[in-house]
């Protein structure tokens, strides 16, 4: 099977093995080269997620790939979203709308349905654009996930497209993954396979040679190229929590945030892992929130569940006693609804009906209802003198109401009308809803100046985001042989 413009899908021996990157990468050649390419990914489960121009949610990583495409992201471009709130069940979205939740065995069943929600999507963008960047999911090789099969091969047969398949040799046995994964297809799936990529590879490429022509003989597949390891290279993940950027000795402020078990959108805090003036932590189970001037509490898929996480690890106890010092608190989403006094879920949106004491800072009350907000927003940041224009977006189940009397004040005026960003009496604690807001150069500086830090040297976090992407997509040129992918690309 040849490839065309049309479509090619990129398929991993494991996860993490570089598809996300891959195809935001290949997005960005075809971007180029005046190629009018989306992005798809027929199913997704993650936590990290965007809201896209039409109202809806897909996985945060189909948006970046949609930003190196140089369009709007859109709902079609990840019809099938699993967003996981249990170790067995997880929130169903369809094209951008959440519609139930459902454990692991009944959605096995369900994904007959869900077939044609993403061939209704696939089909929409083949109709829009020159070119589909198909992103699969884990592995086709997980033989116990091949039965109706949504995510891998089992969209490849339904839409006929051609798959090239990648592996990470940093993990090793790269020949054993590729040469496995092959063998356990069917005989059509092998077929459909045009060619391997071998990602994330260090040294002298002569030493991989006859590597590669074994796992040709032995295959029929041709290696279509080898991917250099990118050092530094920072892409939003797709769900994974990327290492903790710690600096000693020239930090200006000292930042943590606190690893809940169903941590959503941390993509919120790259901003600040990435800036060279900040010490930035991820804390984890029986590690302690301190030495630290600034304490986020993240967002969460579970909000009750994960702040009943939090009493258990003693971090409530630790907040506590770095306000007592003097330090500052964010919380974002399920972070902002955990500091206020009580969290009700009457419905049992996120499990057991019931209600949560909050952890008492802000004078807000949350009830989570079954309608999730989905928007992009813009607006100002009215702090300390300042008037700063601001954007975000907001993906959220719960309300939160200010009660009657309180001192905190919101200080964050919407286009639309509303009011959010609540800052209490002290000075001490700031809470929002809205996503991304450190990724605005003025923004990030305002908070963190309001955090301690004094003045940070600028840091354009869009301009990274672009410089990295153009970095894999030099990186694709140089070294994948694009014409066996594409015998007619543009030059």
């Amino acid at each position: 099977m040849k490839s065309s413009l049309n479509a090619l899908m990129v398929q991993g021996t494991t996860s993490d093995a570089g598809k996300s990157v891959l195809v935001a990468g290949l997005c960005r050649v075809l971007y180029r080269r005046g190629v009018r390419v989306a992005p798809f990914k027929p199913q997704n489960m993650a936590l990290n997620s965007a809201v896209t121009s039409d109202g809806g949610e897909i996985g945060r990583a189909q948006a970046v790939q949609a930003f190196a495409a140089g369009i709007e992201p859109s709902v079609h471009m990840n019809p099938v979203l699993l967003k996981p709130n249990s170790d067995t069940g997880a929130q169903i979205i369809l094209q951008g709308k959440a519609i139930t939740n459902m454990e692991a065995d009944c959605y096995h069943d369900y994904k007959k349905t869900a077939l044609h929600v993403v061939m209704d999507s696939f089909q929409h963008l083949s109709e829009t654009y020159d070119s589909i960047m198909i992103e699969g999911a884990g592995s086709p090789a997980e033989i116990n996930l091949r039965e109706n099969d949504i995510a891998n091969m089992g969209f490849a047969e339904s839409a006929d497209v051609p798959v090239i398949i990648v592996a990470d040799i940093d993990r090793g046995g790269v020949f054993a993954h590729l040469y496995g994964t092959l063998a356990l297809l069917s005989e059509s799936e092998q077929a459909r396979v045009i060619g391997f990529v071998i990602n994330r590879f260090r040294g002298d490429i002569r030493l991989l040679q006859s590597g590669l022509d074994w796992l040709e003989q032995k295959t029929g597949k041709p290696v279509i190229g080898v991917l250099p390891y990118l050092h530094g290279l920072d892409i939003e993940a797709e769900d994974a929590i990327v290492a903790t950027e710690v600096r000693e000795g020239d930090e200006k402020l000292k930042v943590v945030v606190p690893v809940l078990s169903r941590i959503s959108n941390h993509t919120d805090f790259d901003a600040l892992r990435h800036h060279p003036e900040i010490s930035f932590r991820y804390i984890r189970k029986g590690e302690r929130l301190r030495h630290a001037d600034l304490i986020i509490l993240p967002g969460s898929k579970s909000t009750r569940a994960d702040l009943a996480f939090l009493r258990a690890q003693g971090w409530d106890k630790d907040i506590m006693q770095h306000l007592r010092y003097g330090g500052k608190v964010i919380g974002i989403c399920g972070g902002y609804q955990m500091l206020g006094q009580t969290i009700r879920d009457p419905l049992g949106i996120e499990g057991e009906p019931g209600v949560s004491q909050g952890l008492g800072i802000l004078d807000i009350d949350t009830e989570l209802m079954a309608q999730k907000y989905l928007t992009n927003v813009q607006g100002s940041l009215c702090f300390d003198g300042n008037n700063i224009p601001v954007k975000g977006y907001e993906i959220h189940a719960g309300y939160s109401h200010r009660r009657d009397g309180s001192r905190d004040q919101a200080i964050i005026r919407l286009q639309d009308g509303r009011e959010d960003g609540l800052m209490d009496d002290a000075n001490q604690v700031f809470g929002t809803y809205l996503h991304g807001i450190f990724d605005q150069t003025e923004v990030m500086q305002c908070l963190c100046q309001w955090a301690g830090s004094g003045e940070l040297q600028t840091l354009d976090h869009v301009r990274l985001k672009e410089d990295a992407l153009n970095r894999v997509a030099d990186a694709i040129e140089a070294h994948l042989d694009l014409a066996l992918l594409w015998p007619e690309l543009p030059k």
